[in-house]
């Protein structure tokens, strides 16, 4: 998973914490996270992608708009150390065809990475930081035939908590990619949740699950779901490797 330099933030204690907070979500389902920052040497990104069995992509600062062709409007503590690992994390999640599941900014990166764009900014949609008083709210309609609504349901409205300042339109909403889940804005309906297209899990959710004090319990199973993608992905690259394997014995 990637994560924020928590060093260089301005509240390091917090941010390790929240760095905490991600590796926990998954450690709950039984996956041992590999956490990697913009410090990671080459050869420590290099081990940690070839042995990826899936990506989980953190929330944080916002993208540089440079990725998605726009000026900057809006977006504010850019990291372009992190644009940098996370999309060699994303090119090589993507070769491997390995699950990858994006978090508030790791929604955002899954978009911009797959051709999509952002609104750099929606006027009230954030509320105290984390760390510094309750979290602004708002209700998640999640679209019932999506795989997210098959892991935390959609029979109405989930509230959940809102620690961002950007979102996605539909206008923004790159190809191949599908709304799973929407918000009311100033700026009108947002995409809050996205999927890939084509049933692979490839899945965003723009809250914060992982903060389990301000997200319904639904969300857990999202973090099941995820973890267990990463199980069949492993079995079936070994089953493969076997396969050939017993081909070039036979070949032999």
């Amino acid at each position: 998973m990637t994560v924020a330099v928590a060093a260089v933030q301005a509240e390091p204690d917090i941010a390790a914490r929240k760095n905490e907070l991600y590796a926990d979500a998954v450690v709950r389902h039984g996956a041992t996270p590999v956490v990697l920052d913009a410090t990671a040497s080459p050869p420590e990104r290099a081990a940690a992608f070839a042995a990826m069995d899936g990506l989980l992509l953190s929330g944080g600062a916002d993208l540089d708009p440079i990725l998605y062709g726009q000026p900057i409007a809006g977006s504010v503590g850019i990291e372009p150390d992190r644009d940098a690992l996370e999309a060699e994390a994303w090119s090589a999640a993507i070769a491997r065809s390995v699950p990858i599941l994006g978090l508030c900014r790791g929604l955002q990166a899954i978009n911009v990475f797959s051709g999509g764009s952002l609104l750099q900014h929606v006027d009230g949609h954030v509320g105290a930081a984390w760390g510094h008083g309750p979290a602004a709210t708002h209700p998640l309609r999640v679209e019932p035939r999506t795989a997210l609504g098959s892991f935390v349901g959609a029979d109405g409205p989930l509230v959940v908590n809102s620690y961002h300042h950007q979102g996605i339109r539909p206008d923004d909403l790159a190809p191949g990619l599908v709304a799973s889940a929407w918000a009311d804005s100033s700026a009108g309906d947002l995409v809050e949740g996205l999927e890939a297209a084509d049933g692979r899990f490839l899945i965003g959710i723009q809250c914060h699950p992982e903060r389990i004090d301000t997200t319904p319990a639904a969300f857990e199973r999202l973090f099941a779901a995820f973890v267990a993608a990463t199980r069949a992905a492993r079995a079936a690259r070994a089953a493969r490797t076997a396969r050939a394997a017993l081909e070039g014995t036979g070949r032999g």
